[in-house]
C-alpha cells in the first residue's frame, strides 16, 4: 500500500463526548494490572508506578446510559509521586454505526488530576482520522478517585 500523502485539502473535526472510567462493580471497564512500590501502599487510591489498563465507553452525554459512541482503550501509567499524574496511552475507537464507524484517535500525554483541565496531543488515527493532528480537554464530571465516574472529554482535531 502505498503511503498517504499530504493533499492540503485538511479540515477540522470537533468531538465531545463523555468516558466512564468504572473501576468496581461486577464489569469494571478500568483495571490495575501492576501495583506500584510497597513502600508507596497506604497514600491514597493511586500510588506512583501502577499501571492501570482501560476499555472505558465513550458517549454523548455524561450519563452512563446515554448514546454510545465508542470505547476509549489503552493504559496509564502513575508517574507522579503521589498517583495524581498519569502517562495516557489511550486510542478511541469508533464502533457506531456512521461516518467515523471503524476509525480510530490517539492520545498521548500526561493528565493531571489535580488541575481542573487538561489538555493532552492527539498524535495520529486510522481510517478517516488518518494523519490527524490535534489537542483533547479533559475534565472530571462526576468523578471519584477510587471508583472512577465520568470524564469530559472535547477532542479539536485537523485532518485529511
Amino acid at each position: 500500500m502505498a503511503p498517504e500523502s499530504f493533499t492540503g485539502d485538511e479540515k477540522p473535526t470537533y468531538f465531545h463526548f463523555y468516558m466512564h472510567d468504572d473501576y468496581g462493580g461486577a464489569n469494571p471497564s478500568s483495571a490495575k494490572v501492576v501495583s506500584g512500590p510497597p513502600a508507596m501502599a497506604g497514600a491514597g487510591p493511586r500510588f506512583f508506578g501502577d499501571i492501570v489498563v482501560l476499555n472505558n465507553a465513550l458517549t454523548e452525554g455524561p450519563e452512563a446510559t446515554s448514546r454510545a459512541v465508542g470505547r476509549a482503550q489503552g493504559f496509564a501509567a502513575r508517574v507522579s509521586r503521589d498517583g495524581t499524574v498519569s502517562e495516557l496511552v489511550m486510542t478511541v475507537v469508533f464502533e457506531e454505526e456512521g461516518p467515523h464507524k471503524g476509525s480510530t484517535i490517539t492520545v498521548l500525554g500526561l493528565v493531571d488530576l489535580s488541575l481542573p483541565v487538561r489538555e493532552l496531543p492527539i498524535v495520529g488515527g486510522t481510517g478517516v482520522f488518518r494523519l490527524v493532528r490535534g489537542h483533547a480537554f479533559t475534565k472530571s464530571h462526576d468523578y471519584n478517585l477510587d471508583t472512577g465516574g465520568a470524564v469530559e472529554m472535547e477532542f479539536h482535531l485537523i485532518h485529511n
